[in-house]
């Protein structure tokens, strides 16, 4: 049976709504000796790994525990690079003590490599290349299997789990995409850009061109806009993967190929079939998952486990502090509503 959470909030100004947290002003890893969670002990750095998912190679970042009662399969939001989530993946391990191992799977020929030449991937091509991967790769598993989605990953996962409802025993989403905001002028903007063929080329070829340039002139770029507040290994993501042709006409062919599913109306009976074995965190200004999308959640499946934070965006795995404060979040919902009701 699932229970419901007892946790503490996360991080610095966090909120939480449905259900009712405690307050705590600020998460770094000196509390996890106070939540029983022991960094230091359990910290291992995640290795990378390709594998073939259906004949597609793919992308792995992930961490085995020598004596797992869980395994955690990660999928990350668009541009699902695996890279970004290291911190996230390294820390989510280490607040779950090591009884857990984790994988973070990447989307196909969003990859450093060009390994499918160039071939375009749609959002129900890349759900379905994470379900083969679960009856592939985790089909002889003796220990429950928990999804954990970031963005369009949310989405994702939320499906996956639907289609193998019988594998899976629990879905978190993080800053969850889960329908088109009609209110943010952004997504109109980058509606407007991927559908439109020749932009998303042009857009590719720009990409591909700073790819021509020295790393080490693109990566001060980076660090000097965008990437001014990185972490190391989100800097070094991008510059691995982020000027690759492929790459960037897969992000935005998914792009286009997720605002069209995502004009329509959420599954909201699967979720309240479900209810006691997903939960949702949410951010604030967040246009991908609008605080209108937890209300309306809230409305439609008023026994979900809906959360509010308030200290990191939507990016939130491209720093150390994000990763850390959204793996804490992960780890006590993990730990109260499987570990310790016994699944």
């Amino acid at each position: 049976m699932i229970l419901r959470p007892t946790a503490r909030p996360l991080c610095r100004s966090s909120l939480y709504l449905q259900p009712r947290w405690s307050y705590r002003s600020r998460c770094t890893r000196k509390d996890m000796a106070r939540d029983g969670l022991d960094f230091s002990e359990a910290k291992r750095h995640a290795a990378f790994r390709l594998c073939k998912v259906s004949g597609y190679m793919t992308e792995l970042l992930e961490i085995r525990a020598d004596d797992p009662k869980l395994h955690v399969l990660f999928i990350p939001g668009n541009p699902g690079i695996v890279a970004f989530y290291k911190d996230f993946v390294e820390a989510l391990y280490a607040f779950l003590g090591g009884h857990a191992s984790v994988t973070a799977i990447g989307h196909v020929s969003h990859t450093k490599k060009n390994w499918e030449r160039g071939k375009l991937f749609s959002l129900e091509e890349q759900i379905v290349h994470k379900v083969d991967f679960i009856n592939q790769e985790l089909e002889n598993l003796e220990v429950p299997i928990l999804l954990v989605g970031h963005s369009i990953g949310s989405y994702m996962a939320n499906d996956v789990f639907r289609r193998s409802s019988e594998k899976v025993t629990y879905c978190i989403g993080l800053y969850p995409f889960l329908a088109v905001n009609p209110q943010s002028r952004w997504q109109s903007f980058i509606g407007k850009i991927v559908e439109s063929q020749v932009l998303s080329v042009a857009l590719s070829c720009i990409a591909a061109s700073l790819g021509s340039l020295p790393s080490s002139a693109y990566r001060l770029i980076l660090t000097n806009s965008v990437g001014s507040s990185w972490s190391a290994a989100a800097v070094e993501a991008a510059c691995s993967h982020l000027v690759q042709y492929q790459v960037v006409r897969n992000i935005l062919f998914l792009t286009r190929t997720e605002f069209r599913k995502l004009a329509e109306i959420p599954d909201w009976k699967f979720m309240r079939e479900k209810q006691e074995k997903i939960a949702f965190l949410f951010g604030v200004d967040d246009h991908w998952g609008p605080l209108q999308m937890h209300e309306e959640i809230s409305k439609q499946v008023p026994g979900i486990s809906l959360s509010i934070e308030r200290a990191h965006p939507h990016a939130f795995s491209c720093t150390e502090d994000g990763s850390s404060c959204v793996a804490k979040h992960v780890a006590r919902l993990i730990e109260n509503q499987v570990l310790h009701s016994g699944q």
